[in-house]
């Protein structure tokens, strides 16, 4: 196969001319939000990655900078497996030297905060006794097997005593403060189950109406209540007042109430699925208008509606996993050793998420390769009468090891947003302001990428990995800040190696969240005023071109600007002498956060075998800086279009790449990347339902 068809990638635009505004109307702004807003939940907020040195480093009078280097790809199968008999919990009744009830001599105290952890209480005897091997795999496995039931549920009544069982197993649940501030409201009435199922649907429909075309497609197939099915129907509530103003561990976190009554809602599961009962939790619900409608009083809180009968059987997996919504997170993506960030399993060393995710990138997968092309021969048309998509076909299924390949939907776009030190050198016309401006604008729907990815049908996720400014809390934004906007790259580096490394990390990050959360494909987009002066310098270094052949007008600058923006991408290539082996060196001295974020979500897609649909020339120099660390990352990218960008057109060459779109585009956000995305999807549709000529009974040739 030539080398063009075995590679493949793309890349993200500048952040484009933007509409030059009046001076009563601003460019973009937060304003409040009414209802409920489409974003997504599964992405919690991932704090900086803290920095734990070692007591050796903590002694010395200077500690050098940590150097992040390239990851050398590991052997083998990189998936973390911890099994039950691997895990060691113990506990320990300490009383607290600071505790009012037991007062300690001063130096008591002392001697009590320098001595060693295992100094503090003495263990006089055996520990408590665990249970035997065959209690112990009896407790995991109905946790293994516990599922959110929807399906299959069967009308037969549940016994009263085995009701009584599992509303008691409820009942001992742990609660803050023994507050038990649960009650437990059961429904067995068809004209009550009746009602909710009606107020549920309301709500279902109002959730649909919200997703992107590409999701709510998805959503369509799913059965997402059981409330008719079931005989019962139970109503977990928490009472907030209950146990009074004083209740013990409530004082600083007064929401104690319901995460204790949730404790009592996974009791009751686990002791369903012991009995042979599948509990469905239903969320679809205004909660006041639950209560209203129920007759409850109005100070509870509704923690949980569940859905209680006996099943024709419990999935191997969730059904929502099962359906493709959503995909499981391992658990080395989410245990942490000491610190967040610091990842690290009982009994292993903590691993470096750069390094793992590096080790899992594999070249397309030879098998599904011939197979999609031998099947691209028997389809009903002309061999090569696709051109292109034939190829991207080919890839999807290399990549995803089958054929025909599942359809790249849905898909989301990461938007990553960051601003640039070397905006204070006069590359462009445009305040940096601008760039949390516009962040506001892609929250609020306003914007090109907001348009294309409703056409679409693509989830927008805004990423703020550097944006200068501090942006509120607004759903639909994740902020993964690594610093409030790069320094000046014709002063010194745009940032550390440790800072680049981190930017990278937030990349593979919001990858793992977007995939687990049942994505198909991936697509880069950016904004960051000034950027595509750090994509010229990007991508010089890594073509061995000069500036001035890969430096371009961005947002519509002049000439005078753009002679200055040239000399100032010389400048910082003189200053550094970047060294295009040391892939990281260059990214922190010359690049932007949002460039660094770019290669992660590369190096993050490819790990997990998606394809990424790269935008302009922000993602044609963040692909040149991924392919140095990791050159089999080609195997997940596509090229969504060509840039009016000169640097594009070179990054493009230099990777091998073809544009699936061509139209002078030059804005980012990755708009090129969402319009070459239905191009992408029928392609694999079509090796899904065009008929072969001995299907179809067609003679060949």
């Amino acid at each position: 196969m030539p080398e063009a068809q075995a590679r493949f990638v793309a890349a993200d635009a500048p952040a484009g001319p933007l509409p030059q505004p009046h001076a009563d109307q601003p460019l973009g702004q937060f304003v409040p939000v009414e209802g409920s807003v489409p974003t997504t939940p599964h992405l919690a907020p991932a704090p900086a990655q803290a920095l734990t040195l070692p007591p050796e480093a903590l002694e010395a009078p200077e500690a050098a900078e940590p150097v992040a280097a390239v990851p050398t790809p590991r052997e083998g199968d990189p998936e973390l497996v911890q099994h039950a008999e691997d895990l060691d919990t113990r506990a320990a009744d300490q009383e607290d030297p600071q505790d009012p009830q037991n007062p300690q001599d001063p130096q008591d105290q002392e001697e009590m905060s320098t001595a060693p952890v295992e100094d503090v209480r003495q263990s006089t005897g055996p520990a408590a006794p665990a249970y035997d091997d065959a209690e112990r795999e009896a407790v995991l496995k109905v946790m293994r097997e516990r599922r959110d039931i929807r399906n299959g549920f069967r009308s037969d009544p549940i016994p009263h005593e085995v009701l009584l069982r599992v509303l008691e197993a409820a009942h001992t649940a742990p609660s803050v403060g023994h507050s038990q501030p649960w009650d437990f409201v059961v429904i067995r009435s068809a004209e009550t189950r009746g009602s909710m199922h009606e107020l549920a649907m309301r709500q279902r429909d109002a959730y649909a109406k919200s997703l992107p075309k590409g999701r709510a497609k998805q959503f369509k197939e799913l059965k997402i209540e059981a409330i008719l099915d079931t005989p019962v129907n139970i109503v977990v509530t928490a009472d907030p007042t209950r146990g009074g103003r004083h209740t013990l561990g409530r004082h600083t976190q007064p929401q104690m109430a319901p995460y204790s009554a949730a404790l009592a809602v996974e009791n009751l599961w686990l002791a369903a699925r012991a009995e042979g009962l599948g509990v469905g939790w239903v969320s679809f619900f205004d909660e006041r208008e639950m209560v209203r409608a129920l007759g409850l009083p109005e100070h509870l809180e509704v923690i949980a509606y569940l859905c209680v009968g006996y099943v024709d059987e419990f999935p191997d997996e969730p059904e929502l996993m099962q359906a493709g919504w959503s995909k499981r997170r391992p658990l080395s993506w989410v245990v942490h050793e000491e610190t967040y960030g610091r990842r690290a399993l009982p009994g292993e060393e903590p691993h470096d998420l750069l390094g793992e995710t590096v080790a899992q990138i594999r070249p397309l997968d030879a098998k599904a390769l011939g197979e999609a092309w031998e099947r691209q021969k028997r389809m009903t048309k002309p061999a090569g009468a696709l051109g292109m998509l034939e190829i991207i076909s080919a890839q999807l299924s290399g990549l995803s090891r089958q054929c025909p390949p599942p359809i790249p939907e849905p898909a989301a776009v990461a938007i990553f947003a960051g601003d640039h030190g070397v905006h204070a050198q006069g590359v462009t016309p445009w305040p940096q302001e601008v760039t949390a401006q516009m962040v506001a604008n892609f929250l609020g729907g306003g914007a090109v990428c907001n348009a294309f990815a409703a056409q679409v049908g693509a989830e927008v996720c805004v990423v703020d990995v550097g944006v200068a400014a501090d942006l509120p809390a607004t759903p639909g934004l994740l902020p993964r800040k690594v610093r409030a906007g790069t320094s000046d790259m014709t002063t010194g580096s745009a940032m550390t190696r440790e800072e680049a490394k981190q930017a990278i990390e937030v990349g593979i990050e919001t990858a793992r969240d977007l995939v687990a959360a049942g994505n198909k494909a991936l697509l880069t987009g950016e904004m960051g005023i000034a950027n595509t002066t750090a994509s010229a310098a990007l991508i010089s270094v890594f073509t061995d071109a000069d500036p001035a052949e890969v430096t371009g007008r961005g947002t519509g600058i002049n000439d005078e600007t753009l002679a200055r923006k040239t000399e100032v991408v010389r400048r910082a290539l003189e200053l550094h002498q970047p060294d295009p082996a040391d892939p990281i060196g260059v990214l922190a001295a010359i690049g932007g956060f949002e460039h660094a974020a770019i290669v992660g979500l590369l190096l993050g897609g490819a790990s997990l075998r998606t394809p990424v649909i790269l935008d302009g020339v922000s993602a044609g120099a963040a692909a040149l800086v991924a392919r140095a660390i990791a050159p089999e990352v080609l195997a997940a990218c596509i090229a969504g279009h060509r840039s009016a960008e000169p640097g594009h057109v070179a990054a493009l060459n230099k990777l091998g790449l073809r544009p699936l779109v061509d139209l002078d585009l030059r804005l980012g956000e990755g708009t090129g990347a969402l319009l070459a995305l239905p191009l992408v999807q029928s392609t694999a549709r079509a090796m899904h339902e065009v008929a072969t000529f001995d299907s179809a009974g067609v003679t060949e040739k």
